[in-house]
């Protein structure tokens, strides 16, 4: 029988370690996996209680859909008696000069009625973030006394906006109450939503973007100051 050479190095014997660690990881990963596509939608939206009344609900600005429905959303609460205005966040003009307040208006009044019409007020500000739409906005409420407001925004947009609303409009005095409301704007829908290409587009975008807030903050955006006016 042949001798083993005994300056020959002494390789490890073989166990089942290695085969249990990566049969843990497979089953830990497989975990994660199947609770991100079953709550991973959860971790976009936060919607509050909404109060029996409140001062307004604001309209924030964002895509052609997503606009039209947070603002059927909005009316839908001032029709139903829960806000007294709708505050809608616009920029001054279009492309081509027309007066967004004015063609805003004449929407309202086509497609909601003159009474909803008159009921609309308009916050004109040029804004790039939602950090600076929060800060144009407080100018026009604080202008217009509302604190009990009501933010109307897309479902997928509602924990995000809610954390950087809360903060921009902290240490006011007196306080502003704010609750998020989402609306479904055909961008994304919680279950199911890696079903659909488009859901999975704005998943990653809005998922993205809370991460890195949770990490960093705000940014150097918040230091760039967005002003408001208030037109009717």
């Amino acid at each position: 029988m042949m001798q083993r050479d005994p300056n020959l190095p002494v390789q490890p014997a073989r166990s089942g370690g290695r085969f249990k660690r990566a049969s843990w990881i497979v089953v830990v990963i497989a975990c994660v996996v199947i609770l991100l596509l079953r709550f991973g939608g959860d971790i976009l939206v936060h919607t509050d209680p909404l109060p029996h009344h409140a001062d307004v609900a604001v309209v924030l600005n964002g895509s052609a859909p997503g606009v039209r429905a947070r603002t059927q959303g909005a009316v839908r609460l001032l029709e139903q008696g829960v806000v007294d205005y709708v505050m809608a966040s616009v920029p001054p003009t279009t492309y081509w000069g027309e007066s967004v307040p004015e063609v805003a208006h004449h929407y309202f009044a086509e497609h909601f009625g003159p009474q909803v019409a008159d009921r609309v007020v308009f916050c004109v500000a040029n804004t790039h973030s939602t950090i600076q739409e929060a800060g144009a906005l407080r100018e026009c409420l604080e202008s217009r006394g509302w604190r009990n407001v009501i933010v109307v925004t897309s479902n997928y947009h509602t924990r995000r906006a809610g954390r950087i609303w809360r903060a921009a409009l902290a240490h006011a005095s007196p306080p502003f109450k704010i609750d998020m409301d989402g609306v479904a704007d055909g961008s994304f829908q919680p279950r199911g939503w890696w079903r659909q290409r488009e859901y999975v587009k704005t998943w990653l975008l809005e998922i993205s973007k809370l991460i890195w807030e949770s990490i960093f903050g705000l940014g150097p955006w918040k230091s760039v100051p967005a002003r408001g006016r208030v037109v009717q």
